[in-house]
């Protein structure tokens, strides 16, 4: 794909229909570029629709800040969901772009980001020039720039700390990037645009040593928050996590502290959300940016949800079950980590089981409310687990390779590699691999054909009831096979439902 595509392809016919009948579907999936106004807007931008010759396309706000545009004040083009490409593709671009959202450049310069990906810091600028339209410092400093203009008008934080949250090493080069983008000030961005985007957010209290921010984050629609939520609070460990069908709340590791974390829906109707109200109390400014991007893929925000729909809808045997849950999310992970040893301890029993067994867990091991880290199941496993010695044995053995580097999880692996490291591990297998580049990396196109839930939900809905036949079938339902499962989980016979 090129960087920006012209009037003389399909692509661009496309994405032109969908600009000129200013289709809300596509904000985020890329971005037009007016050189006449030399300014970008997102594809629902109420302005006049300028003529062909006049516009091109760019995957990312960073290839039209290199094309010398500026964002459309009109219709505030990063304010909308990000584009589902990084988590639906599996090429570098796209794996660069979750580690760029998730702050690695900041923490660890371009340099960090190319040791990440595995590639020399020119290979990478080159590939993200070329696919991407700028190279990675552009990249970041684009998501910055957008990370900032959500905090200005979203939260309290002032000025200077909006500056440094959103990944600025100075307020003078903060003040420069937004004037470009922008073309006007931070104080001007804040006095213009946070009354609408504020809303009636609750405060919460702001810690003595940290800072507290209240923010909306948008979904794209339709977006099943409620199912989310049902299925977090189904799965929390006590004294780690609390919620329900309105509410999760519980804290996490970021890379410079402990954050306490609360999400609620945001929307209008009943059952009609337009995205999520995230609010937190963090013991350091600069994880601001980093928290927003987990959350965001922890609750799926970015999901192209009439894509999965109408793909799986045009499925006889689940168009029902797309009907009875439209905008179905996967649910994501905040810390890798975690997700995987929850994964192994809760494998073989009933959810209330493991919720049990792992709250246990965190109050002999954890540390401030937190589940225990890999060194601390590392070193103490053996004395506080309990179970078959096959099972302790997995769980230290996966704690003792991450803690000496051996394993990472990294949302930047390939699928193929990301899996193949953990099933070398002993006692890991396709199944728990499979899940974890569901929870963790996001993919969408992993569908588990040897659960046994997912086998028995089929069966119940005419499917076929084995793995091999089940993998067949559900080809047709490429590349987003992980949201099939969910609707067959949630589907899943009454009888399966009270047992597990």
């Amino acid at each position: 794909m090129t960087t920006a595509e012209r009037p003389v392809d399909s692509l661009f016919a496309e994405r032109y229909r969908a600009l000129s009948s200013r289709d809300s579907r596509f904000d985020g999936q890329f971005i037009a570029g007016v050189h006449s106004t030399g300014i970008y807007c997102r594809p629902s931008c109420p302005a006049t629709t300028p003529h062909a010759r006049n516009v091109s396309f760019y995957r990312t706000a960073a290839a039209a800040h290199e094309a010398g545009l500026r964002a459309c004040k009109r219709c505030q083009p990063d304010a909308v969901p990000g584009s589902p490409d990084w988590n639906l593709r599996d090429d570098l671009a796209s794996r660069a772009m979750r580690l760029i959202t998730d702050g690695v450049v900041e923490r660890e310069g371009v340099p960090g980001l190319a040791k990440h990906l595995g590639y020399t810091t020119r290979h990478l600028t080159r590939v993200l020039t070329s696919e991407l339209g700028a190279g990675p410092l552009a990249l970041a400093r684009a998501h910055r720039a957008q990370t900032a203009r959500t905090l200005l008008v979203s939260t309290e934080l002032s000025v200077a700390d909006v500056a440094f949250a959103a990944g600025f090493s100075s307020i003078r080069q903060f003040n420069d990037t937004m004037l470009e983008v922008y073309e006007t000030t931070p104080s001007e961005i804040r006095t213009r645009w946070s009354s609408r985007a504020r809303g009636t957010s609750s405060p919460i209290e702001t810690p003595s040593n940290g800072t507290s921010i209240s923010l909306r984050l948008p979904a794209r629609a339709p977006f099943d928050g409620a199912g989310l939520l049902r299925f977090f609070a189904g799965h929390a460990v006590t004294g780690l996590e609390t919620g329900d069908e309105t509410v999760f709340e519980r804290p996490v590791r970021l890379p410079h502290g402990l954050a306490r974390v609360s999400v609620t829906l945001d929307g209008g109707a009943v059952d009609s959300y337009s995205g999520i109200r995230c609010s937190a109390q963090l013991e350091s400014v600069a994880d601001v940016a980093t928290l927003v991007a987990r959350v965001r893929r922890m609750f799926d925000l970015d999901a192209d949800s009439v894509a999965i729909d109408e793909a799986l809808g045009a499925d006889p045997t689940l168009r029902p079950l797309v009907a009875a849950s439209p905008g179905i999310r996967l649910p994501g992970s905040l810390d890798a980590e975690e997700t995987l040893f929850r994964t192994l301890i809760g494998q073989q029993i009933s959810v209330a089981a493991a919720r049990t067994v792992l709250g246990r867990l965190t109050n002999d091991l954890g540390e401030d409310g937190l589940f225990p880290t890999a060194m601390q199941l590392a070193e103490h496993g053996r004395e506080v687990l309990r179970g078959p010695a096959s099972r302790i044995a997995t769980i230290v053995g996966v704690a003792e390779a991450l803690a000496s580097g051996d394993l990472t999880l990294d949302v930047a692996t390939p699928i193929d590699e990301f899996e193949a490291n953990l099933t070398r591990l002993p006692g890991v297998g396709p199944w728990t691999a499979g899940y974890l580049a569901m929870r963790v990396l996001g993919n969408p196109d992993v569908l588990l054909t040897s659960d046994l839930i997912i086998l028995q939900s089929a069966a119940a809905h005419g499917l076929p009831s084995s793995p091999k036949l089940l993998a067949a079938h559900a080809g047709r339902w490429a590349p987003w096979r992980s949201y099939a499962g969910m609707h067959l989980w949630r589907a899943r016979p009454a009888a399966v439902r009270r047992a597990g």
